[in-house]
């Protein structure tokens, strides 16, 4: 049966209480600054002229919708402080401050005049749609603000099986769109702003998304996501790329392996909505039943529901295809998560088998490893892998995203950061495109080159933000990217314009299917 869902149906309004309307901008000598959102009224801080807003609550306690829809949350008239970041979605590793109800967002802003009209830039946190959240040091938005008079955003959601678990199988028509809840959160996080741009000093009509490694996957989701129609304005993704989702039958498969992790089969599946939420985590660490590697992959649903194509098969969503984008890599991005014993004094008779999970292609490791020797003579075993891996499946579903972008001629804009030593790892360009170069665990550092590099990048993105191109004075002319000649911006020192770079190992590649990684 067909479903249909729009997006004030998705993301239903938690009773009947109407918006909080009042004035944005803060009371006459006070110190700290208050903003009345459509929500309700929240107090800042501020520091050096930016006012910092910190855990606003969005949406409700999703422990009372766990695995569907976000609702908005009861409207409040107390003024409630946002001096401190909101939980973070349940989830293994070191994040701290972990909780079902976890919609929370943060605001860096200059000013709180309603009619300032500044971009609004909003950023989704990487952590491949399991972990993270939108509250590390090095999302910080106070430079860019400093830097580009800009309103920053940065949001926490759902993620892992709490976001993505797809029920609609196992436990019917209310569990539809349980696959993409945490796609939801982030539109309703959108909604969030569009409302309470202008309270915050920013421009609705001007709100340009960004984000990193899952972020940017989120991001090329939503820009075939439907009830995200209208909701941002230009797009950059940087080492995140989502060609295809997962299909319902995958995701399936993967709920019934991690429900089995739980215990639970087809005929107890329901008892998943009352299992304390540290059990749901522990089961995360259940093998995929798909791919021959790793955990449970859980991230969005082809579900005709809410995700009703594939991100970039077999080609651009119309929806987005107006939309600026940048569309940005890293050179050596598994330098970066392809560490320890097994990877350290890499020799040639260890490099086939190696390579042979990790390039996640189906491709004779021997044939991959004389191409790049001939390619690159001068090379040792350990640069080939690290070339090879990222160039397998890191850069090729950018790749892909560019090349499907360029078919239907749309404003792209491709760059390729080499600054780094050795090179460049993912994760690398974070702390350059916030200019977070000082704050602690910046892998560039904080040296000059470190500094200039950070210019560079961030004013790119303010003007993407601002002008819908990323062109400011310091770079050179940034050509977007066509066919055949992929231009791509070269982020090193200086920076530089080339045409297709490592075109030889890109048609390598391009000799054999790429299968993105959950699909």
């Amino acid at each position: 049966m067909s479903l249909t869902v729009n997006r004030r149906t998705l993301l239903a309004t938690a009773g009947a209480a109407g918006s909080v309307l009042a004035t944005g901008s803060a009371s006459a000598g006070q110190s700290d600054p208050v903003v009345t959102s459509t929500n309700g009224p929240v107090r800042g801080t501020r520091a050096n002229g930016i006012c910092r807003f910190l855990g606003i609550r969005y949406g409700a306690n999703t422990a009372l919708t766990r695995f569907r829809p976000p609702t908005r949350p009861t409207p409040w008239t107390e003024t409630r402080d946002a001096i401190e970041y909101g939980a973070a979605s349940p989830q293994g590793g070191r994040e701290p401050n972990q909780s079902e109800d976890c919609l929370f967002l943060n605001v860096w802003t200059p000013g709180l005049e309603e009619n300032a009209g500044r971009p609004v830039m909003v950023y989704f946190h990487g952590g491949a749609y399991a972990a993270g959240s939108g509250s590390s040091p090095l999302y910080d938005g106070t430079r860019l603000c400093e830097r580009g008079d800009v309103v920053v955003v940065t949001v926490n959601h759902r993620l892992n099986a709490f976001g993505y678990l797809y029920l609609q199988r196992l436990l019917g028509p209310e569990f539809a769109a349980s696959g993409n809840a945490g796609q939801l959160d982030l539109v309703l996080a959108l909604e969030w702003v569009s409302d309470n741009a202008a309270r915050f000093g920013g421009d609705p009509g001007r709100v340009m998304v960004f984000g990193q490694s899952g972020g940017g996957a989120k991001i090329a989701s939503l820009m075939a996501t439907p009830v995200a129609d209208g909701l941002f304005h230009s797009a950059a993704t940087m080492s995140g790329q989502q060609v295809t989702a997962s299909g319902p039958a995958n995701a399936t498969a993967r709920s019934r392996a991690y429900l089995a992790a739980l215990g639970l089969d087809d005929t107890c599946t329901h008892q998943i909505l009352d299992l304390p939420s540290e059990r749901l985590v522990e089961a995360l660490s259940a093998a995929d039943p798909v791919l021959p590697y790793g955990r449970v992959y859980f991230g969005p649903v082809r579900d005709d529901v809410v995700l009703p194509r594939h991100p970039f098969y077999p080609d651009v969503a119309p929806q987005s295809r107006h939309i600026p984008m940048i569309i940005g890599n890293t050179r050596d991005e598994t330098r970066a998560f392809l560490r320890g014993p097994e990877y350290e004094n890499l020799d040639w008779e260890d490099l086939p088998e190696l390579l042979i999970p990790n390039m996640r292609v189906d491709i004779r490791p021997e044939t991959v490893i004389a191409h790049y020797r001939e390619l690159y003579p001068e090379r040792s075993a350990e640069d080939v892998f690290y070339a090879a891996t990222t160039a397998a499946r890191s850069w090729r579903g950018a790749v892909i995203e560019a090349q499907e972008r360029a078919k239907a001629d749309t404003p792209t804009w491709v760059y390729q950061l080499d600054f780094g030593t050795p090179h460049a790892p993912h994760t690398f360009d974070i702390p350059l495109v916030f200019d977070n170069t000082a704050v602690e665990g910046a892998l560039p550092g904080n040296g000059d080159t470190a500094r200039n590099m950070a210019a560079l990048m961030s004013e790119a993105f303010i003007a993407l933000a601002r002008h819908g191109t990323p062109q400011h004075a310091a770079l050179p002319h940034w050509d977007r990217y066509t066919l055949p000649n992929r231009e791509t911006m070269m982020f090193d020192w200086p920076p530089r314009m080339e045409n297709d770079p490592r075109g030889a190992e890109r048609e390598l590649f391009a000799s054999v299917p790429y299968v993105q990684p959950g699909t």
